[in-house]
């Protein structure tokens, strides 16, 4: 089977970076985000969208009625949601491939939606932060449909693997991975900001590097202060199924929803202009002299 049609189910930093890397591999593509009916950001999203060569879909429903392959990823806390609103509109047998940051009971909740609509949902775990590498990012597949859908993925220069037939597996994996990764970079923020203030962080972070000497301690601090800075809001949402995730496997999710309060904390504090006009090339440093002065 070829998938000929896709449509992109969001249009924020993932969203723009897939439907870039596949608007020449298919007959046509096509977005859609709430974004583009905001006042607020309308003009701004329709002008990227337009300089980036991305036809843009005026609702959900035209986004579903052109498409055999729709590709959800918007954040975290609208996984459902979305979902539920696709499924009033989906095709008989268009595939629905959820990127989407969440929990195996809410990707398995949205599963049974699609699927009693005609859909054939498959629940996707992107397994690493997708800017640098596009449309091969690493990604797990689940459910009845993921083999038939990593064919056609692969053929579309995609990097997909099958892990399970059930749904929540690959989400499952995302999750664990996540609370570790989202938790080294709440640790990092916290660590070094408080090494900052006692002007202890040329003594503390060598200890480190002594002890994981794989890592570059100092590149790696400030590339987790500017993602967090960046996308903090997101993280944190992620961080809230990541704690559902923890609860659904009857455990108390005590670190995961830590780590969601500093990535939100973070991001209110960018939010507020605490990081106005740090560069590009900032360090963490930097990033951690603006919440000292907090």
């Amino acid at each position: 089977m070829k998938l000929e049609r896709i449509g992109m189910l969001g249009y924020g930093e993932v969203g723009k970076i897939f439907s870039a890397g596949l608007k020449d591999k298919a007959l046509s593509l096509c977005a859609w985000d709430l974004k583009f009916n905001a006042a607020d950001s309308r003009m701004q999203e329709l002008e990227y969208a337009a300089s980036a060569g991305t036809r843009i879909c005026t609702s959900m429903e035209a986004l579903c009625g052109q498409s055999d392959l729709i590709i959800s990823a918007v954040t975290a806390s609208n996984t459902l949601t979305v979902a539920q609103d696709a499924a009033q509109y989906i095709g008989p047998g268009t595939i629905f491939l959820d990127l989407n940051s969440a929990s195996p009971a809410t990707k398995q909740h949205a599963a049974k939606l699609i699927n009693a609509a005609g859909g054939r949902y498959v629940d996707a775990g992107v397994m690493t932060s997708v800017p640098p590498f596009g449309i091969r990012v690493p990604m797990l597949l689940g459910g009845a449909h993921a083999p038939e859908l990593a064919a056609i993925l692969a053929d579309l220069g995609m990097n997909a693997k099958v892990v399970a037939d059930e749904i929540g597996v690959a989400s499952a994996i995302k999750m664990c991975r996540s609370i570790m990764i989202k938790g080294l970079e709440a640790l990092v923020i916290e660590s070094y900001t408080t090494a900052r203030k006692y002007g202890i962080e040329d003594h503390m972070i060598p200890t480190l590097q002594e002890t994981f000497p794989s890592i570059d301690w100092e590149a790696q601090g400030s590339y987790f202060f500017s993602r967090v800075a960046r996308h903090g809001k997101r993280r944190a949402e992620e961080m809230r199924e990541c704690a559902n995730t923890v609860r659904e496997a009857g455990f108390e999710p005590v670190m995961a929803a830590a780590i969601a309060e500093k990535h939100e904390w973070v991001a209110n504090q960018k939010s507020a202009g605490v990081f106005d006009g740090l560069p590009d090339t900032a360090t963490w440093r930097h990033y951690a002299d603006r919440l000292l002065q907090l």
